[in-house]
């Protein structure tokens, strides 16, 4: 593993929520300005859920925070409940109080939005079954552009648990492995049996197209794991 990536397992995920809540909070405190790549999917909610908790006893504010999105699902209609970025408001933007979103709507201005914003401060991230970050599906080289991409089997399967049975759309569009790699601080939350394989290889193999996760190495990289992840 590269030095100067920080890892930590914990217990279980709900101490790695509330220790996730810390580390944000605390990169809040020193900047509340704050420009922060947001992911979903079902690790960071425990973390989103504790931050919003600070935000109503009046502990956090977020109010002058900068939400990213990370990813979105291709050709959805208004108000599908499949909506990343729905999920994203309802579980980070809402609750948190915050302001100021750039959606995911146009990747050929999506690069130039955050860079206007003098680029992202820290990316949350989760970690795809095959490696994947965002919708970087492999194989993917770290200059890949923001862009749409056609899903993985693997990203079908892992996300069809999420809609209740609805169709999980082929296509979506992402944050390029240029914008995510660009984060002056990344945060990596892992949780379950089933991605110890696929954590172990992003941080103890070597960095490879076909694990895109292996290049977070570049970057001033945290990693919070529960021990059914990383023993």
């Amino acid at each position: 593993m590269t030095p100067g990536v920080t890892v930590r397992t914990l217990p279980d995920t709900l101490m790695l929520a509330e220790v996730a809540a810390d580390w944000l909070d605390s990169r809040i405190a020193r900047r509340p300005d704050l420009t922060v790549l947001v992911a979903t999917g079902q690790t960071p909610m425990g973390m989103y859920g504790r931050l919003a908790a600070r935000v109503r006893a009046s502990t956090l504010d977020c109010s002058g925070v900068t939400a990213v999105q990370l990813d979105e699902y291709a050709g959805l209609p208004d108000g599908d409940p499949r909506s990343l970025r729905d999920w994203m408001m309802r579980s980070f933007v809402t609750p948190l109080g915050i302001h100021k979103v750039v959606p995911l709507d146009d990747p050929a201005t999506f690069t130039a939005q955050v860079e206007a914003l003098g680029g992202l401060d820290v990316a949350i991230l989760g970690l795809g079954p095959n490696g994947h970050l965002g919708f970087n599906e492999p194989p993917c080289g770290p200059d890949a552009p923001t862009r749409t991409v056609t899903l993985t089997p693997e990203s079908l399967l892992s996300n069809r648990s999420y809609w209740n049975g609805l169709n999980v759309p082929m296509q979506a569009v992402t944050a390029g492995m240029d914008v995510i790699l660009g984060a002056r601080e990344t945060l990596l939350l892992v949780s379950g049996a089933h991605k110890r394989g696929i954590l172990s290889a992003a941080l103890d193999g070597p960095e490879t197209p076909a694990v895109p996760a292996s290049y977070l190495r570049r970057t001033a990289l945290t990693v919070f794991a529960d021990r059914e992840a990383r023993p």
